[in-house]
This record gives C-alpha cells, sequence and structure tokens, in this order.
C-alpha cells in the first residue's frame, strides 16, 4: 500500500495527534519504563498489557500507530476526530477491514532539542518487527533508529541555504537540517522512502521546504551545489549472494565498504566552496590495510580537495557485525537461517580477508579557497554526548580562525579554558611533584589527555584577562626555562586544545557558557 502525502489529511493527523498528547514521554508514563524497554527490543506484550481495556485516545493511537495493532473503527474515530479511521486509510496508514482498523506503518512521537530549542515531531515508518512478528522485507522503511539520532545530533548547528540528504529514508536528516537551514532536497533509491519523507515533511508543517527527487547517491542533483550535505547512507556491509536479503534501508547494493566509498570520493562534486558533508559509515580492516588509512585513500579520490575529520567510534570483528545485522534484519538467533546468514557473511569477509569492521562519523569540508588544511583520522571509544554538532561547530569555528592566524597572532589572543574542563594529578607515594597530570573534558568527546606542567599552567591560567603570550612569558620565568623555547613547544599545542575544545578564544559562545547550558547559534535566514 502507497504512502499518500494528502496535506489536508496530514495537517488533520497533526492536530489530532497534539489534542490526544501522542508524545513519547504519555506513551512512557501509560506503559512503564519495561515496557518501554521491551519495545527497543521488538517486544510489545508488556505494553499491551500495561494499556490493558483503556480505550482513550492516547491508549487507542498507542495500540494502532506505535504498536501496530488492530483497534474498532469506532475507538479510532473517537481517537482522531477529524482524520478518522477513513482519513487514516487515505494516507496509506492503516486498512479498514471488518470494521477493525490494521496499520500498514507506524507513527512514532519523535521529542528533540539542539541549540535552537525543543520540539515534537511524529514520524511515519514502516511496521517494524514487532508489529509484522517476524523478519523484516526488503523494501523495509526504517524509522528513527539509533544511527539516525547519532546523526542527527552531529548535524552542525549553523545556518545552510541549501542541504542534501543522501538516502532519506523516513526523512528524520532532512528534518533536522531544516532546523538550520531554507530548504532541502532529499534523495532515495527507494520511491516508498521518498513516500514517507514527504508525508513526514507535512506532519512536520515543512512540506514546501523538503523536495524529494528519486535516484541513487548524487545522480538527482549532478550539476548543482548544496551548503551542506548529510547522509545516513545503506552502508552494512551484506555479501552480495541471490538467497541474502538485502535491504534497501541499509544495503547500498555494492560489494564491502564500496559505497561508503563512493560517497567519501564523490560528494566534494556537490559542496559549494565552504560546504560541509556529514555522514556515518563503515569501513573494513584488512590484511595489511588499516581501516583509517583506507579512508584517507578515499578522501585523496575526491576531484575536489577536501580537508577531512574522521573519528572511528567502534571496531566489530567479523562475526560479531555479521550477527549484528543478521539479528537486525529480525533472523531469530539459533535458528538454521541464521546459521546460514552469518556464515555467508563470514565467507564474504573472508573472500576479501576483512580482519575488523570499523565504524564511524565522516565529516568533509570542501576550502572556499586555497588548500585542504584539516586531516584528522582519530580513534574514540570513550562514551560521549548525543548531540556533537556544537562541539563540530566549535571546533571547525577554532580552526578555520587559527587558520588566519601565525604564531605572533595566536601569541596575541586571549583564551579561556572552557567550563566543563578539569584537572588531575596523580602523585607517586611521598612524591611532592605530580607524576601525571591530566586535562579532562566533561563534554564533546571526552578526551583526556596528560600534559606537562607548562602546558597545565597556561590550561590553569588561561581565564581570558592575559594574553598567550604574556602567559607563555610568566610561566618561563617561572620554570626557569627560555620563553622563546617554551613559545616555540606550547602553541602548537594550543592550537590543538583550541580544536579540541579544552581551550576558546575569549568571547566565543562556547568560551562564554556555563556549563550544562545551551549555546545558541544564528538559524534560518
Amino acid at each position: 500500500m502507497d504512502v499518500t502525502a494528502d496535506p489536508d489529511l496530514c495537517a488533520a493527523l497533526r492536530e489530532d495527534l497534539r489534542d490526544a498528547g501522542f508524545t513519547a514521554s504519555a506513551l512512557r508514563a501509560a506503559w512503564g519504563a519495561l515496557a518501554d524497554d521491551a519495545i527497543g527490543r521488538g517486544l510489545t506484550g508488556p505494553a499491551l498489557t500495561a494499556l490493558g481495556e483503556r480505550a482513550d485516545a492516547l491508549a487507542v493511537l498507542a495500540r494502532v500507530l506505535f504498536l501496530g495493532v488492530t483497534a474498532p473503527v469506532a475507538d479510532v474515530d473517537a481517537a482522531l476526530p477529524r482524520l478518522r479511521s477513513a482519513g487514516l486509510a487515505g494516507l496509506g496508514l492503516a486498512a479498514v477491514e471488518d470494521e477493525r482498523v490494521v496499520p500498514r506503518a507506524l507513527v512514532r512521537p519523535q521529542e528533540f532539542a539542539d541549540a535552537a530549542g525543543s520540539g515534537l515531531w511524529w514520524i511515519a515508518r514502516d511496521l517494524d518487527e514487532g508489529a509484522l512478528g517476524g523478519a523484516l522485507p526488503p523494501g523495509h522503511v526504517l524509522g528513527v533508529g539509533g544511527a539516525s539520532m547519532t546523526l542527527a545530533g552531529l548535524q552542525l548547528p549553523s545556518y545552510a541555504a541549501r542541504v542534501l540528504d543522501v538516502g532519506a529514508g523516513c526523512g528524520i536528516q532532512a528534518l533536522r537540517a531544516l532546523r538550520y537551514a531554507d530548504s532541502v532536497v532529499a534523495t532515495d533509491v527507494s520511491e516508498r522512502a521518498l513516500q514517507f519523507t514527504r508525508l513526514n515533511a507535512l506532519l512536520a508543517g515543512a512540506g514546501d521546504r523538503i523536495e524529494t527527487r528519486l535516484g541513487s547517491l548524487f545522480a538527482p542533483v549532478r550539476g548543482e551545489l548544496f551548503d551542506r550535505v548529510v547522509s545516513n547512507p545503506p552502508f552494512v556491509i551484506t555479501p552480495r549472494l541471490a538467497d541474502v536479503p538485502a535491504y534497501e534501508y541499509r544495503d547500498g547494493g555494492m560489494a564491502g565498504d564500496d559505497l561508503v566509498a563512493a560517497v567519501v570520493a564523490q560528494v566534494g562534486a556537490v559542496l559549494a566552496p565552504g560546504g560541509v558533508a556529514q555522514l556515518l559509515g563503515n569501513w573494513e580492516y584488512r590484511v595489511g590495510a588499516d581501516g583509517l588509512e583506507r579512508v584517507r585513500g578515499w578522501v585523496a579520490d575526491s576531484a575536489v580537495p577536501l580537508d577531512a575529520w574522521i573519528i572511528e567510534r567502534e571496531q566489530l570483528d567479523p562475526l560479531a557485525y555479521a550477527e549484528l545485522w543478521v539479528r537486525d534484519g529480525g533472523t531469530a538467533p539459533g535458528s538454521p537461517e541464521y546459521a546460514r546468514l552469518v556464515g555467508a557473511w563470514l565467507a564474504d569477509f573472508d573472500a576479501r580477508g576483512v580482519t575488523a569492521i570499523g565504524f564511524g562519523y565522516v565529516l568533509l569540508h570542501r576550502p572556499a579557497s586555497g588548500a585542504p588544511t584539516l586531516a584528522r583520522y582519530e580513534r574514540l571509544s570513550q562514551p560521549v554526548s548525543a548531540s556533537l554538532g556544537e562541539h563540530l561547530l566549535a571546533a571547525l569555528t577554532a580552526w578555520g580562525r587559527m587558520g588566519l592566524m601565525d604564531d605572533a597572532e595566536l601569541a596575541a589572543s586571549t583564551l579561556v579554558t572552557a567550563a566543563d574542563v578539569t584537572e588531575a594529578r596523580h602523585h607517586l607515594p611521598g612524591a611532592e611533584a605530580p607524576s601525571v597530570i591530566e586535562l579532562r573534558q566533561g563534554a564533546g568527546f571526552a578526551r583526556t589527555i596528560e600534559v606537562d606542567p607548562a602546558l597545565a599552567a597556561l590550561v590553569g591560567a588561561s581565564d581570558g584577562d592575559l594574553p598567550v603570550g604574556a602567559l607563555v612569558a610568566a610561566i618561563a620565568e617561572l620554570l626557569e626555562v627560555d620563553a622563546v623555547s617554551l613559545a616555540a613547544d606550547l602553541l602548537p599545542r594550543v592550537r590543538e586544545l583550541l580544536v579540541t575544545g579544552f581551550l576558546a578564544f575569549a568571547g566565543s559562545p562556547i568560551a562564554e557558557a556555563p556549563a550544562g547550558s545551551e549555546v545558541t547559534y544564528p538559524g534560518p535566514r
């Protein structure tokens, strides 16, 4: 059944959901934390038990739209007084059979918060494993999952006139991009995915600002330029065998990690000068070939020179990776089919000499002028905050500002220590001086770095009062070392601390924000 993005029906549904109080927090309150956790594991029974015989609007909509359970037409009509069950069927979200409403899709609330504030969307998507009672069909359109939320949190909270969302799926990245953009072009190889994108845009009141186009990768926008590109591409590495399901939402139809390589190598051609691309991806480690070095090669393959910041968050061995994605398709562990599919994955990895698979974040920037100057390839596996967009923006802003400064100009700058930074000193028993000094970051990527007494002193004294050069001179006098030599040692490390967020230029939004506060940036013009 096709999904129809009818403006009037979507407006009626939006108003009915708002009146019913159909929010994530209200649903959690209705069925409790245990049932909420069970839903995340594909188990709907505890939630249905908690709802019991309730027939109020929230309970009816929870069963039909959130859990995918049938309900009497009369109950749905009462819960959706404007749309009614006929309207729900008209949108392609349900069918009416024998006086019962049979869900054909789910609609779930998605609460969000970013630097511009907070709000609520309702996101329609295909029925999940819990509602289907089995494995997903290959054309399944995914809702808002963990990877979706990760990329949404990574998006830079800064103005971009025109954004491209490659592999839009249900449209969540396009909606998030509109928080800071004038318009979005959303592309996908799945017409059904674009149907959901259009419907979700209307539900969010943004239907006229999201344009959908059918096609693979950058083919639908060839010759056009964008200020920002976001993509949660179908990066999952899947064996290219006829008897292995290829799910459109996660599998791009290419061998190994070729799809991510193609996105990285080709995205520069659609980036306007000064534009930024952000995506998630997997990359293979092969015998004799480091995964991050392979990504470095993809960046080098771009016809448009790009700055690159690649952050690997996780590595899985081939068995763990295979099991993860076989389970994701709804195949039950322990079944013969599960063993067969895992075996196919392992044989595919073995054929290419794959030893591990990395997952991480890719940020690419097309310089407005000149050659690229940023090339960071790092592994950061520690837990981080859910939203890193503000941190990434601050890092890029600091990097861009420093690119215009020589050492003398940096020495003349006034800095402050970020509000989330703490210091830890470790002493051997009985020792007066610390053997290790660490700076710890409470936000951002939660980095911990070891520093020497001179750098620790500079960070501790950076309070927006004296410029860096004066601080270095004072520290040199205190330590009885040559000030010129100390400056040559410290200034490159100060640059690194500015990019990583331990230090900030005095007067910047990040520098002035107290710990835990929201930082605001210019929104859409």
